[in-house]
Parts: C-alpha cells; sequence; structure tokens
C-alpha cells in the first residue's frame, strides 16, 4: 500500500518548523537571564542621594524634640478630625 506524500510533507514540515523554533529559543534565554535584574538594582541606586550618609558622624541639624513632636501630634489629629468638605455650591467662594 502506498501512503500519500502531503501529509507526510506535513508532518515533516512540522518537526522541522518545531526545531527551528525550538533552537531559537534556547540561544536567547542565557543572554537574558545573565542580566537579569540589572535594570532594578541600578534604578534603586541611582535613587540615593548620598550613599555613604551612614559613615557620616554629624548628627542631622533640623527641628529640636518639642517641635518635631507637636509636628507630628498635629499630623496624627489631621486624619481623626478632618475639615468638613464645603457644599458643592460654595466651590471658588471665598471663606472671608
Amino acid at each position: 500500500m502506498k501512503t500519500p506524500l502531503i501529509p507526510v510533507a506535513r508532518c515533516l514540515l512540522g518537526a522541522c518548523s518545531i526545531a527551528v523554533l525550538a533552537g531559537c529559543a534556547a540561544t536567547t534565554t542565557p543572554v537574558l537571564d545573565s542580566h537579569f535584574g540589572e535594570t532594578v538594582a541600578l534604578l534603586r541606586q541611582q535613587q540615593i542621594l548620598y550613599p555613604n550618609a551612614a559613615y557620616n558622624p554629624n548628627p542631622v541639624l533640623g527641628l529640636d524634640g518639642k517641635a518635631a513632636i507637636s509636628g507630628y501630634k498635629l499630623y496624627q489629629k489631621s486624619y481623626t478630625a478632618p475639615e468638613p468638605l464645603p457644599d458643592v455650591l460654595t466651590i471658588g467662594v471665598s471663606k472671608n
């Protein structure tokens, strides 16, 4: 019995295309994997203003303790008792 040539040719063409696609995928993966995460690490390092800040023994000048505590308490109070929202009709009208 003679087998038709078209189904054999289709199978051969399908096997060759799978082999070619598998070969292409295998060559790019090691290159991509070797550089995985470099961009994230580079962006993280670029966002640091002064990388050696931990080694600086001089204290930071700024608010004293009482002023800082007062500011922090006002900040916390703004979330517990926020200002009431104005009515829709008073948009653009001064409070004075």
